[in-house]
């Protein structure tokens, strides 16, 4: 802070602060996009997701997040055009924190999963188009950045959707999976390992020297440490795995006898008395009235379909067809004469959504089988997710930073490791205090995911991810992550997504650059004053 001149030092102050503030709020709102489907698939805890989070999205800031740091404070906005004028320049990273903070703090209280690298691309836009009008903008940058956004969520569904598709044909469509997932255990592991060594050694940072190392040198490291892994899992992990999921499928069995039914198609007690109970009502009715009344007081012949009382199934599952049956006569009794026919459509599209995602599970040894590799997975999310977005919140403060010691708007020092940690800290403090708000939304609500559709959604989400940070590209984590859940969601059953709610996030994704870049805007509109 020393060599800071004093007329910048108030400016570098209030802009560590925001930027705390709003590492935080990306570890609230984007906690979901690295652990969402691990907690939502039961394979961890939330407690277990945010220690997993906290190691890696750290190792992630500091390994990777330089690269897309430099995207964000030099490659949106000219930054010659204000050689001369750098403390609006300076003024202007503080805008655009204050502008992505708060509409950040805003989503995740609304529990939204927004995109944090919307939120500051927006608002880095917004104070340079108050500062130097549409001149101010790299447009081949911006729409560069844009056509990602696109590009982003559909490239991930479609690698999410492929590994998908071959884990389905070779493992859970076996008879017996486990076997032939645990001769497909070493090369996911080896995979995962080499993606994660290419993108930390590949162009690494120069901070740690990992940019010395030639292309051939990366190639060694990285795919002789895979080997290595795929050699270590096979040999030691995978007897072990046989092990425990051979000791875990005859408990299973022990429990089934027990209870006498079967693990794959049990129908809950209290369902099927409930079931029994109804039908035994309708049938003691039958005799007894001529007329039905409905909820909301019209009478109708007994046997006739109404639009309140209408419990008919297609399905070709009479089983699920028993269940909606259920759940109708359920709303039936909740009913008041003043309730709207929309209310009642409602419930039964939230009855169908649910009758969609019972259909969705995996075999018990499949289980047990992905739920290790979802670990693995997570952990490689999370990894993604720090280098990726560390620099929506250190982007616009290593500017201020560098230009306040320098003073110059070239910002040609390459980003310091201290403030990548910094960064990283209020990522991990925002994840263990907040984080819960948007976990659920993306992990439970908007599909139902399961160990074997979860490691799928997170390598791809994840790759997708890796190989963007590594280019430079600040695509946007909540999109990859939603698009591969909503893709491996539809693959599996055509039920199983919450389509109102991937409406509503879509609608919060279109209006984040506008809101963070209005706020930005107001924001610089009346900081220039004090300059």
């Amino acid at each position: 802070m020393a060599s800071i001149p004093d007329e910048y030092l108030w400016m570098v102050i209030v802009g560590f602060i925001i930027a705390f503030i709003l590492s935080f709020a990306i570890g609230a709102n984007d906690v979901a996009n690295s652990f969402g489907t691990s907690v939502g698939a039961k394979v961890l805890t939330l407690r277990q997701a945010c220690i997993l989070g906290s190691i890696f999205e750290l190792l992630g800031a500091l390994l990777i997040g330089y690269r897309v740091s430099d995207t964000i404070r030099k490659g949106i906005i000219d930054v010659e055009l204000y050689n001369g004028t750098e403390s609006t320049l300076m003024v202007g990273n503080v805008a655009a924190l204050t502008g992505s903070c708060v509409w950040l703090f805003v989503a995740t209280f609304l529990k939204l999963p927004v995109s944090t690298t919307h939120s500051i691309v927006g608002a880095t836009v917004g104070f340079a188009l108050v500062a130097h009008g549409v001149k101010g903008i790299n447009w081949m940058k911006m729409g560069f950045i844009v056509g990602s956004w696109f590009i982003s969520p559909v490239l991930s569904g479609l690698i999410s959707v492929l590994v998908f598709l071959a884990i389905k044909i070779l493992v859970l469509n076996q008879e017996k999976p486990l076997e032939p997932g645990l001769k497909l255990l070493p090369l996911f592991y080896a995979l995962t390992a080499a993606i994660n060594l290419f993108s930390v050694f590949y162009k690494g940072s120069a901070l740690l020297h990992f940019d010395r190392i030639p292309l051939y040198g990366v190639f060694i490291i990285t795919f002789g440490a895979a080997i290595i892994v795929g050699i270590v899992v096979r040999i030691a992990f995978v007897p072990w795995y046989r092990k425990k999921i051979q000791k875990y499928l005859e408990e299973c069995k022990v429990e089934d006898t027990e209870k006498g039914k079967d693990v794959e198609t049990s129908l809950d007690n209290d369902d099927v008395s409930r079931r029994q109970l109804i039908d035994d009502e309708n049938k003691e009715n039958l005799g007894k009235n001529e007329l039905e009344v409905t909820p909301s007081g019209k009478k109708f012949p007994m046997g006739v379909s109404t639009p309140e009382s209408d419990t008919s199934c297609h399905s070709s599952q009479p089983l699920l067809c028993s269940n909606n049956s259920i759940k109708d006569e359920s709303v039936k009794e909740k009913s008041n004469p003043g309730e709207s026919i929309e209310s009642i459509v409602d419930v039964k599209v939230e009855d169908d959504l649910e009758t969609g995602r019972n259909t969705v599970r995996d075999k018990p040894e499949t289980v047990k089988l992905f739920s290790f590799l979802q670990v693995l997975t997570a952990v490689f999310g999370s990894f993604a997710h720090g280098g990726n977005d560390v620099s929506n919140s250190i982007g616009p403060l290593v500017a201020l930073w560098i230009i306040g010691s320098e003073g110059s708007a070239a910002q040609k020092t390459q980003t310091p490791i201290w403030i990548l940690l910094y960064g990283g800290a209020g990522i991990i403090i925002g994840l263990w205090v907040w984080g819960r708000r948007v976990i659920k939304t993306l992990g439970e609500d908007l599909a139902k995911t399961t160990p074997s559709s979860g490691f799928c959604i997170e390598v791809g989400s994840a790759l997708t991810v890796l190989l963007a940070s590594n280019v430079g590209i600040p695509i946007s984590t909540t999109h990859c992550k939603v698009g591969s859940v909503v893709s491996v969601g539809r693959v599996r059953s055509k039920q199983n997504v919450d389509w109102k709610l991937f409406r509503n996030i879509i609608l919060a994704w279109v209006g984040t650059v506008p809101i963070a870049g209005a706020i930005s805007a107001l924001a610089m509109y009346l900081l220039m004053f004090a300059v």
